[in-house]
């Protein structure tokens, strides 16, 4: 039976450690994102501020404050592909824009 496997005080937490950790390090990287987002919405939308502008102090800061954390390169790659993305998306609706 299983329960005679178990010996109180012996079990090795080692998995549901490195589990915890990743867990909270994925909820770090989608708050620290999608506050990225925010400011970069708030920036060009309620400020006025141009969009280019706007996506490099967002982009700067969202790489500063994942060093800051220790997230590494992976981080790095993450934020300069959803920078890509987003000019991307901008390139597309100003070429749509000329079409109305």
């Amino acid at each position: 039976m299983a329960s005679d496997d178990y010996t109180r005080g012996e079990m090795s937490v080692e998995a549901q450690r490195s589990m915890y950790d990743g867990f909270m390090r994925a909820g770090a990287w989608g708050a620290i994102i999608t506050m990225i987002g925010l400011a970069y919405a708030t920036f060009t939308l309620s400020v006025g501020m141009n969009w280019l502008v706007a996506l490099t102090l967002s982009a700067g800061a969202g790489i500063a404050i994942g060093l800051g954390l220790g997230f590494g390169g992976a981080w790095i790659a993450a934020i300069i592909g959803l920078a890509a993305l987003a000019v991307i998306i901008q390139v597309l609706i100003g070429l749509f824009s000329l079409l109305l």
